[in-house]
């Protein structure tokens, strides 16, 4: 196996404080990309042209795509999305009964009896599954939604299970969404097939955020539902991509092989983890010229 320099955090390298970035999900989401939406405006405004459609095949919480929405950075986003609990949550949001769910938010009283009540549910309508999921997300530990995750006890300044739960603020995220409904198309799908669909496509571009299982990784395994995914075919498949891409991964020795052999640029991005750790993250493309003055960790190709 060729040995490739993984590159590390220097102290000089600008992170993205979160802070400063609109928050637009809904989802608290495990391997969210908030910190990375600064990144996104600079690679999509670098394009002489904007965007038809932005497709974003592994949504999750979809900050990206909302980002692009609200910001017209393409004419249309468009959402994929798996998992058939985030899917609920996004369909009525998008073109379901949102004046039900903004009402069940703000006035579910929330404790660990009601929560336990709500979540042991099954056989849930839509707009059911969609409110026990956006509470599911805001009450267990880093809104790890994956069989086994439990809710938080203690959270912040003693606040336990409402720690994260602040409904009048949700309500309001969800009617902006709402506002600029007609900018976003929502599909409940395989990623991996919507991008063959529009892989012929030289108008749209594509931010891929998959789950982080590449190489034997764990974390994908115990944050998602729907975790497992052939990386191999993922790249495959970027490779055929007619219109631009930019991916984001673990910053391994293996991805960056996996992208050296498909021919990819990449270059690692400085931020904090959820436990504040300074780390890198992987930018993968065919060319991040844009992002070269921006990042002084040297590219792999």
């Amino acid at each position: 196996m060729v040995q490739l320099s993984l590159p590390s955090y220097q102290e000089n390298e600008s992170i993205v404080n979160v802070a400063s970035v609109p928050q637009r999900s809904p989802f608290r989401y495990p391997g969210g990309k908030t910190w990375l939406v600064p990144h996104i405006r600079k690679w999509l405004i670098s394009r002489p042209t904007k965007p038809s459609e932005l497709i974003e095949p592994f949504a999750g919480g979809a900050i990206v795509g909302l980002t692009v929405a609200f910001e017209n950075l393409a004419q249309v986003v468009t959402l994929v999305e798996l998992d058939d609990e985030v899917a609920a949550l996004w369909k009525t949001i998008l073109a379901g009964d949102v004046e039900w769910l903004t009402h069940r938010i703000t006035t579910f009283d929330v404790n660990p009896e009601s929560v336990q009540v709500e979540l042991v549910k099954t056989n849930l309508d839509k707009k059911d599954k969609a409110f026990q999921t956006l509470l599911r997300n805001r009450v267990n530990h880093g809104g790890i939604m994956a069989p086994g995750s439990g809710v938080i006890k203690y959270g912040e300044n003693g606040k336990g299970i409402k720690s994260r739960w602040y409904p009048d603020t949700l309500k309001k995220r969800i009617l902006r969404i709402v506002a600029i409904k007609d900018r976003i198309r929502f599909i409940e799908g395989d990623g991996l097939e919507v991008l063959k669909e529009n892989a012929q496509r030289s108008d749209a571009v594509f931010f891929i955020d998959p789950p982080y299982t590449a190489a034997g990784k764990k974390a994908g395994t115990r944050l998602y539902r729907h975790h497992k995914l052939d990386h191999e075919e993922l790249f495959r498949i970027a490779e055929t991509l007619t219109g631009d891409f930019l991916m984001t991964y673990d910053n391994t020795e293996d991805v960056q092989i996996l992208a050296q052999r498909h021919g990819f640029d990449t270059r690692a991005i400085p931020m904090k983890n959820t436990h504040h750790a300074k780390m890198t993250e992987l930018l993968i493309s065919r060319n991040l010229d844009w992002a070269r003055e921006e990042f002084s960790v040297e590219s792999t190709n």
